[in-house]
């Protein structure tokens, strides 16, 4: 063999065995982190699923959501931990991801509910063909300013109406960061248990992590107090201050600097709501503008999700609630204003009045669509598959803006 064929030979050698090492080489495992309060837990049932379907915009996603049997789909390639509770008594939920890791009474327990994680988690299963672990902390009525209170934004200083009424002790301040970062290390410490084919050679990589809260410090005015009359700025700008110290707590305390961060907009009330909420969500937002996030941290608004129609037919059942108000209290401008209608007759009226102030036809629709209130994005699945496919996507274009991240082990 000449000089020339004896280099060709080793030189396709080593190409084989190139070739071979990079087909054998696993990707890390890829861990998304999905934290907030009642909109991240997820308040939509699964009975509302139809409702995508009525929209040729949002039936593809549908079909993505069930089986060819009609069964809510269990994603093959993604696993999901969910750590969540009820005062004291937290616990945690975990599998394939599939419907059920909503809202739960028991944590181990499917609740029938969906929140973002389930339309997130279908996207980045079909995006990666290397596994998918969701981590999912979430509580509802909780807050930033005391619940969440990073550590870098020091212990909660008590209002005079929190000595007054004796409540946010000052050792619970951050209870809910703290609880959100020892499960995440807790899962991150033993992946197989919750993915049981993983493999530690092939480590795993922080993604991205997802933050959806809000409606307990938008609420909350002797922590966010109204600014004098005449002055300027936003009377939330405490909040945009305690998430951005949130942003670089939780990339220190998981060691991942770069991180992708979304922060969650909240939009309840769509593009109508009032003027305190807009300016709630310009603070929410602001962080993401700051010149050291730039690339790796984004706001995505979720008022675009909010679902006009339902929301239309729900205020007309606000109007039942109210009038149901007026005759229990006997208001000089309702039915019962001289107290002489009985409980029977108060019934029977409001049936009555309910029946000429919303269709039948808006009845089937909001029983279609809607299976819970308000604040809560009205129960809507179609609402919280929206959202959760959007917080994915901002993820994934913060990824491709960025140098792949070193694995964990």
């Amino acid at each position: 063999m000449n000089t020339a064929s004896r280099f060709s030979t080793v030189l396709l050698f080593l190409v084989s065995l190139t070739s071979s090492a990079v087909a054998d080489a696993k990707e890390p495992l890829k861990v998304f982190i999905l934290v907030g309060q009642s909109n991240m837990e997820g308040h939509a049932k699964v009975e509302t699923f139809d409702y995508l379907g009525d929209d040729p915009a949002t039936a593809p996603l549908l079909k993505k959501m069930r089986n060819a049997d009609g069964e809510p789909r269990i994603c093959d390639g993604a696993w999901i931990s969910y750590y969540t509770g009820r005062g004291e008594a937290n616990g945690e939920g975990f599998g394939r991801l599939t419907a059920g890791y909503g809202s739960r009474s028991n944590p181990a327990e499917s609740g029938g509910k969906i929140g973002p994680e389930f339309t997130f988690g279908i996207r980045m299963d079909e995006t990666f063909e290397e596994p998918v672990l969701i981590i999912k902390t979430a509580w509802g009525g909780k807050s930033l300013f005391y619940d969440f209170r990073p550590p870098s934004a020091g212990v909660y200083p008590r209002t005079e109406a929190d000595i007054e009424r004796d409540r946010r002790p000052e050792s619970g301040s951050g209870h809910y960061y703290r609880l959100m970062l020892k499960h995440v290390q807790h899962v991150l410490g033993d992946i197989r248990r919750v993915v049981p084919d993983y493999d530690p050679e092939q480590g795993y990589e922080i993604a991205g992590f997802v933050w959806f809260q809000g409606f307990n410090d938008m609420v909350t005015r002797d922590v966010y107090p109204e600014l004098p009359k005449g002055a300027e700025g936003n009377r939330f700008a405490k909040y945009s201050e305690w998430m951005a110290d949130f942003i670089r707590d939780v990339r220190r305390d998981l060691e991942a600097p770069q991180m992708p961060f979304v922060i969650g907009v909240m939009g309840v009330g769509g593009d109508e709501a009032n003027a305190g909420n807009l300016a709630f969500r310009r603070a929410m937002a602001a962080p993401a503008a700051l010149p050291e996030f730039k690339g790796n941290v984004v706001a995505v608004p979720t008022s675009p999700y909010w679902d006009k129609p339902l929301a239309a037919i729900q205020a007309k059942y606000e109007q039942v609630r109210q009038m149901s108000y007026l005759l229990r209290t006997k208001n000089k401008n309702a039915a019962n204003a001289d107290g002489s209608m009985s409980p029977e007759e108060q019934r029977a009226y409001l049936k009555e009045y309910e029946a000429k102030l919303v269709s039948p036809d808006e009845v089937a629709l909001r029983n279609r669509g809607a299976s819970n209130a308000g604040y809560h994005y009205l129960g809507c699945a179609k609402t919280f598959a929206l959202m959760g496919e959007a917080f994915a996507e901002a993820i994934l274009a913060m990824r491709d803006r960025q140098v792949p991240a070193q694995p964990g082990n």
